[in-house]
């Protein structure tokens, strides 16, 4: 990634808020987000599951409304009530590639209609020959062959249906890609196949993604930037490199603690880092999410902000 890119906001997600029911039974799945991502970078959002890494993916796509704040792409707001026009603009430009490749897909849709219906939504194509010729290059270039194109999504296997989940995306010409959990349904021999994919895809259109995962070996291997969140918050944020050097907030540390080592006696011999909300005293002064410089953020109050430091700056 370039200087001249990575200044650059392509998506800017302010103080979101997402709310699902109402009064007593109301839950917020997100509390108080907020988030820049830089043209032509991976940006990871990593938590367990239930921490509202989907729901902010899905409000980015606008799958789940926002109850507070903002999400702004490229200089302009697209969250709340858009003309048809800038609604369009925006499905075509922001896609999203889902965790079920099974689920994601119209099994009563051959695969060629699959891939062609945001060609025919959008009538990204001249004529048949020139839909025909996307479709197929598009198809061979995620790894699948033209004839796969007149079968079922049913005759395909996990990694297959994936691939056809991507090259339904990666068809429209987007600009931002929002995949969620793209690998975690699938084998881990085909894991690193799909990963290697995005990131082609990513060199040759100059593509920005955010990458939702809960495994961060993975996440170590694809991102520029990690963004940690805990129960709706974000609690770090940092390159890729910076944080696994220097895991300051004690769920990220627990995050890191889990990581498998290869090495079975290793392994056997590891401490698991256990987080405890409960080590947090936030009744005299609220927590925020503080910058320590190098473009490393941590979320706590001005006594854990200091501690924090005194760990980062102590080591480097």
């Amino acid at each position: 990634m370039s200087e001249a890119n990575e200044k650059q906001v392509l998506l800017s997600i302010k103080n979101l808020d997402v709310v699902f029911g109402r009064g007593k039974k109301s839950f917020k799945a997100v509390d108080n987000v907020s988030f820049d991502i830089y043209k032509g970078e991976t940006l990871s959002l990593v938590g367990e599951s239930g921490s509202g890494k989907t729901t902010i993916g899905r409000a980015i796509v606008r799958i789940n409304p926002c109850s507070k704040g903002e999400i702004w792409y490229d200089g302009k707001k697209i969250s709340g009530k858009l003309s048809r026009k800038r609604d369009r603009e925006v499905i075509r430009k922001i896609q999203m590639i889902f965790q079920d490749p099974a689920a994601s897909l119209n099994e009563r849709a051959t695969i060629e209609y699959i891939i062609s219906e945001g060609l025919y939504n959008f009538h990204l194509y001249k004529d048949e020959k020139d839909r025909i010729a996307k479709i197929e290059k598009i198809t061979r270039d995620v790894g699948l062959l033209p004839e796969h194109l007149t079968r079922y999504p049913h005759e395909f296997s996990g990694g297959q249906r994936q691939r056809v989940g991507l090259a339904r995306s990666i068809v429209m010409e987007p600009e931002f890609i929002v995949a969620d959990e793209p690998i975690s349904a699938l084998d881990v021999s085909i894991r690193a196949q799909v990963l290697n994919l995005l990131k082609k895809f990513q060199q040759e259109r100059g593509l920005t993604y955010l990458f939702i995962a809960h495994d961060l070996s993975i996440v170590r291997f694809i991102s520029d930037r990690i963004v940690v969140i805990y129960k709706g918050r974000v609690v770090e944020i940092a390159e890729t490199e910076e944080l696994f050097a220097y895991p300051l907030h004690p769920y990220t540390k627990s995050l890191i603690s889990a990581i498998p080592i290869p090495d079975p006696i290793i392994e056997k011999q590891k401490k698991l880092y256990v987080y405890d909300p409960s080590m947090h005293d936030y009744s005299t002064e609220k927590p925020s999410l503080c910058d320590l410089g190098n473009g490393h953020m941590v979320f706590g109050n001005s006594r854990e902000i200091e501690e924090y430091k005194k760990i980062r700056f102590s080591k480097s």
